[in-house]
């Protein structure tokens, strides 16, 4: 693969030794405007074959192409999508698009470009210094700057305000040096981004307006030029546009690119974020062990709460249900081996239901009738149960597992019970030792009961057998 050898200068040059702006020029090195910065090293890492954003799971194929895009054109970015789509996780990856280092004027209230100075500070200093104008190297994570959008927000917060403070020393209202800055000047020379841009009142939405295009800054009628260098991003939730607010069309248009985030296209795609974001703690002596079938089972819940009449689709059903369901249900599990004195952390089908708590507050009810809602998640964890269990045995193989029970065998299962005792219910029930050892593919005693808890509750869903609870024990009759 030819290299270009531009490229390879700025990646040998990324924070030189450079401490004044003579010093700087010396060595002869390029500072780039933010966009057509981030678009060479997008290119360089494409090229290269790099992972652009890596940790985002399920859009190689969809939204990650409408960004490199969107970065390679030098355009501002909205990202629109439901709650828990990974919205802000990529826009703070963005920053990896960034120089490591990059050099700006030191003592100055707004990082600026030595070579390009924007403000009067700036230029007053280089003025007055020339090539002994102290500067820095800024790393890229200090070149981001977040905000999320409240109604409360003003023009000062974005933009900056008169300082008081410096009328009171004597500097006069159109001097541009008696500004105090916001947040979108302090963040030049990097990326700037609005999270839930619709929450943002539409009168401060006009304030942004000039920001992002002919980058005239308007404080209080005294009006300066202001060359901001910055990339502007922003999230929003299709909801807010009619729910709590807008973007208005003038602040939309400047946008160059609106790109629709959607939620994990598969189950395999759930889990592996799942797996990746889970709060991972230190176990001591326990091992994790969490059975394919168990992982899907999570999944399968959220997808099934996706596509639910029962729940508002509109407010969106986040990853973080899966995540914080996962979560639970190894808790759960955990605090059984503790109680049973094992080491092997492995969920079952009787810790679904301590998952409740969690997916209650990830989702939000179309019913409001008292008890309806435990009864919605009840169905989703069956449906959820059903659909991956066809997935691991022909319920017709099953039918002479089922028969036994019909002659008046019952067996009782229960999340608190060790797992050494579901050795017993596999030897009192014929041709259960096979599809087990099939299912759990593990000589391990929790690994084994887990699987016996999947099949039982899998011949109950397909109306082979009957169940009766009572007291976090459940029974399996014909």
């Amino acid at each position: 693969m030819q290299t270009n050898p531009r490229t390879e200068q700025r990646a040998s040059m990324s924070m030189n030794d450079s401490k004044t702006l003579g010093e700087l020029k010396a060595s002869a090195y390029e500072v780039l405007p933010v966009r057509e910065e981030m678009r060479r090293n997008l290119m360089q890492k494409l090229a290269a074959g790099d992972d652009v954003f890596p940790g985002v799971v399920g859009y190689q194929t969809t939204v990650i192409p409408q960004l490199e895009n969107a970065i390679l054109s030098g355009q501002d970015i909205i990202l629109l999508g439901e709650r828990g789509q990974a919205k802000s996780r990529i826009i703070r990856s963005l920053t990896s698009l960034l120089d490591e280092f990059t050099p700006v004027l030191d003592g100055i209230s707004i990082p600026e470009n030595p070579l390009a100075p924007i403000s009067a500070e700036g230029i007053r200093l280089v003025e007055e210094q020339g090539d002994d104008a102290p500067i820095r190297w800024m790393h890229r994570d200090e070149r981001y700057g977040e905000k999320l959008a409240t109604p409360d927000i003003t023009i000062a917060d974005l933009i900056g305000e008169i300082d008081p403070i410096k009328i009171a020393e004597g500097r006069y209202l159109s001097d541009q040096e008696a500004v105090h800055y916001g947040l979108v000047p302090h963040t030049n020379r990097g990326i700037f981004a609005i999270n839930e841009l619709p929450d943002l009142a539409e009168r401060i939405q006009v304030g942004l307006l000039n920001v992002m295009e002919e980058r005239d800054v308007q404080i209080r009628g005294h009006k300066m030029r202001l060359d901001l260098d910055v990339l502007i991003v922003a999230t929003a939730n299709p909801e807010d546009y009619t729910n709590r607010g807008r973007i208005i069309t003038p602040l939309k248009d400047r946008y160059g690119s609106q790109i629709r985030t959607h939620y994990p296209e598969s189950i395999l795609e759930e889990i592996t974020i799942m797996e990746q974001e889970q709060q991972r703690l230190e176990l001591g002596e326990y091992r994790e062990d969490v059975p394919p079938f168990m992982q899907q089972i999570v999944a399968e819940i959220t997808q099934g709460a996706r596509r639910s009449p029962d729940i508002n689709q509109r407010s969106g059903v986040s990853v973080r249900a899966s995540i914080a369901n996962y979560e639970a249900l190894l808790a759960n599990a955990l605090r059984r081996a503790i109680r049973t004195g094992e080491q092997d952390i492995v969920p079952r089908i009787s810790d679904l239901p301590f998952t409740m708590p969690s997916l209650q507050g990830k989702v939000e009810f179309e019913a409001m009738e008292e008890g309806r809602e435990e009864q919605i998640m009840e169905k989703l964890f069956e449906d959820a149960v059903k659909t991956v269990f066809s997935e691991y045995a022909e319920v017709a193989d099953l039918e002479n597992v089922a028969l036994q029970f019909a002659d008046g065998l019952n067996v009782t299962t229960g999340e608190s019970m060790p797992s050494v005792e579901y050795d017993a219910i596999v030897r009192k029930v014929d041709g259960l030792d096979a599809v087990v050892s099939q299912i759990a593919k593990s000589d391990s005693p929790a690994r084994r009961a887990s699987a016996v808890e999947f099949v039982l509750e899998g011949l109950h869903l397909n109306q082979l057998l009957n169940k009766d609870r009572l007291g976090g024990r459940t029974t399996y009759r014909g």
